[in-house]
């Protein structure tokens, strides 16, 4: 667990990267509210309400500078952190960011999926089906 300051652009959404092994496979955007104040003037003393999470392919234009630091930066600097290697990463799992503060734009880490990363982008569909039969071609050689 790590405390992390709060995020005032919460309300903008966030967005989560699906990856299968070391590849992003595609993304989903959703504004998450429940965390974030009531706002003012509304009365019900409650949350925005979420939005629903909007799924899109791995070429979305506006993501692919977060796409290219999370292949090329950050999942590399985990493996070497971990001492993993690609083959030993999760088949699906996810990252997901929130807008982080002007002056620096870019985006924060809020959490990483390792488990229940369902749904997902139908665009993760192939690389799942190839990455999952290569890992299990792989072990049935290392058993031979």
């Amino acid at each position: 667990m790590i405390d992390q300051p709060w995020q005032s652009r919460l309300t903008e959404g966030m967005v989560r990267c699906y990856l299968v092994q070391d590849r992003v496979a595609g993304f989903g955007l959703q504004a998450v509210n429940a965390l974030h104040p009531p706002l003012a003037g509304n009365g019900s003393g409650e949350p925005p309400t979420p939005s629903q999470r909007l799924y899109h392919p791995p070429d979305l234009a506006h993501l692919q500078g977060l796409k290219n630091r999370l292949e090329t930066e950050w999942v590399p600097e985990l493996e070497h952190t971990l001492g993993i290697r690609r083959e030993q990463l999760p088949l699906l799992w996810d990252c997901e960011f929130l807008h982080g503060e002007p002056p620096r734009e870019g985006y924060v880490l809020c959490e990483i999926n390792v488990s229940s990363v369902a749904p997902f982008p139908d665009s993760a569909i192939e690389p799942l089906v190839s990455s999952a039969i290569r890992r299990i071609e792989a072990s049935q050689r290392h058993r031979s």
